[in-house]
């Protein structure tokens, strides 16, 4: 078995090796959770009713293949996050950047996930979702949202990590196949 776990450690540092991973797809509902994860399996854009129980997939993407879980983000499923947590490689929180309206709520799902100790070691990738439409917000709006920028004299300071963990923004249109695949190299690259 010593053996064994060398080779595949050896081959996953030269990139050889597939890496596996957990990964969850959390946010509120309508952030688009569903709509990423059909996109990555099978690149459809359809409608989707809300999820209303979690579901997996599997994903390849470079040398990382994903076992990816969209647990569905309204308020009962939310309650249901901590029963994933354990074993989980990375986290991918999407949020409505066109919903401001919700970015209160969305912060206290987030700041909730951060001050979970299973998760404290955990990358998390912030996706702001539906940039596409006139009324997102910008980055650094989001950013100051969520708590993940703090406002300086000279403008805002992006926070790339919380309390040690990795953590980044990346804003993106899944309608319009925009700026999610930047925040999965990014996670892949830690997972590595």
């Amino acid at each position: 078995m010593f053996i064994l776990n060398f080779f595949r450690d050896l081959l996953g540092y030269l990139g050889i090796y597939k890496k596996d991973a957990k990964i969850l797809f959390l946010g509120l509902d309508n952030a688009g959770k569903t709509t990423l994860l059909r996109r990555l399996k099978d690149d459809r854009m359809v409608q989707h009713d809300p999820t209303m129980y979690a579901h997996a997939e599997e994903l390849t993407l470079g040398n990382v293949r994903f076992k990816a879980y969209d647990l569905g983000g309204h308020v009962a499923a939310r309650k249901a996050w901590k029963n994933y947590f354990p074993s989980v490689d990375g986290v991918i929180y999407l949020v409505d950047s066109a919903d401001r309206g919700r970015f209160e709520e969305s912060k206290k799902e987030l700041d909730g996930i951060l001050n979970t100790p299973e998760l404290a070691k955990v990358p998390i990738v912030i996706l702001g979702n539906k940039i596409d439409k006139k009324e997102a917000a910008s980055e650094e709006e989001l950013r100051l949202a969520l708590g993940l920028a703090s406002k300086t004299q000279f403008g805002v300071q992006k926070l790339s990590s919380v309390d040690g963990r990795q953590m980044e923004v990346f804003m993106c249109s899944v309608a319009k196949k925009m700026g999610y695949a930047e925040g999965f190299r990014w996670l892949g690259a830690l997972l590595k």
